[in-house]
């Protein structure tokens, strides 16, 4: 006998962080979504309570009658939803960016050392993201966590009162027994549309300002520009968190149609389309009422300061952690060609 054992085996070591450089976009993306997700889903579940009631109410009495009706864990009412898809969608999302641009890498395709070649890159490989995650299991349990998260808004307009809603179990039978399996999929366009457009502009931005902060195209930070005098190991932050606001901000009202579609079809209420919808979100509750183009457009964008909230704590994070893992997977001894 050597001695040697699997933990102290430097051929078992080296093989083993080898097993990590081949699969570093999804070890980073999921330990990075775990801890954005957990983070930031108080304030997703606020967004989407503001973005379906019928008055406007300010975020903090909102927290405060969730707190009061809910308890603390009415903020994470259908958390282990995205937290069990997470492996899923994260490590499939990034993959397909990845991948995207180790494609057009290379084939010497948007190659150039430029902040545009960058950006575009970047931008197609996330709306191919986008639109194929749409198709994949991330969809219905979306539409559960919305379910889970407006159980009291919809019980309200069926004029129920509950003290304690139903499990998600009991959640995905009531859709299944009330519209079948084409009920799981309400919204299901709007759904793609919105994936593919947000997660494309999501990405062009975040590869397009890392490369003006000094980023070059094999994936080493620089110094950042003297315009910009900060430390570069916030530049992840910084820039997850400009594109993830601006992002969102951009496709916040489909986001919003969306929201109001899958509400109605979870209360039993009427369908209702795309720009029906849209045309009641500008007109409001009173239709006798004045229609200020601001008015339309504050009752469009209603919750989007929790929103925009919440992209910064999320995605900020997020890419904090995926460059902090991915950077320590890179200083890790490589396995040598020698025996």
């Amino acid at each position: 006998m050597d001695g040697s054992s699997p933990s102290t085996n430097p051929h078992g070591s080296a093989a083993f962080n080898e097993g990590l450089r081949r699969n570093k976009a999804v070890i980073c993306a999921l330990s990075a979504s775990y801890i954005s997700t957990f983070a930031g889903y108080p304030l997703d579940s606020l967004k989407s309570r503001l973005q379906t009631i019928k008055t406007p109410i300010r975020v903090a009495k909102l927290a405060s009658l969730v707190y009061r009706e809910e308890g603390v864990m009415g903020f994470y009412r259908g958390l282990w939803i995205p937290l069990l898809t997470i492996s899923f969608v994260r490590a499939a999302s990034f993959t397909i960016y990845t991948e995207a641009k180790d494609y057009f890498r290379a084939h010497n395709h948007l190659n150039r050392n430029s902040a545009f070649d960058a950006a575009l890159a970047g931008g197609i490989g996330g709306a191919l993201s986008g639109s194929l995650i749409s198709f994949g299991s991330a969809r219905c349990p979306h539409f559960f966590q919305v379910r889970r998260q407006l159980e009291f808004s919809i019980a309200a307009s069926k004029g129920i009162h509950i003290v304690k809603p139903p499990g998600t179990m009991a959640a995905v039978r009531e859709i299944f027994k009330a519209n079948g399996i084409t009920g799981l999929y309400t919204g299901f366009r709007l759904h793609f549309l919105r994936d593919t457009l947000g997660t494309g502009l999501y990405f062009l931005e975040y590869d397009g300002m890392r490369h003006l902060l000094g980023r070059d195209r094999n994936g080493e930070q620089g110094e950042t520009p003297s315009w910009l005098p900060i430390p570069s190991s916030i530049v992840p932050f910084v820039c997850g968190s400009f594109s993830g606001v601006t992002s969102w901000a951009l496709i916040y009202p489909l986001d919003v149609v969306k929201t109001k579609v899958q509400q109605r079809a979870l209360a039993g209420e009427r369908y209702r389309g795309v720009w029906e919808t849209l045309h009641r979100l500008v007109r409001g509750p009173d239709p006798a009422a004045p229609k200020p183009i601001l008015a339309g457009c504050a009752r469009i964008y209603r919750g989007l300061g929790v929103s925009a909230l919440r992209s910064i704590t999320t995605h900020g994070l997020l890419w904090t952690f995926y460059d902090l893992v991915s950077n320590y997977i890179d200083r890790l001894p490589q396995l040598s060609e020698e025996g």
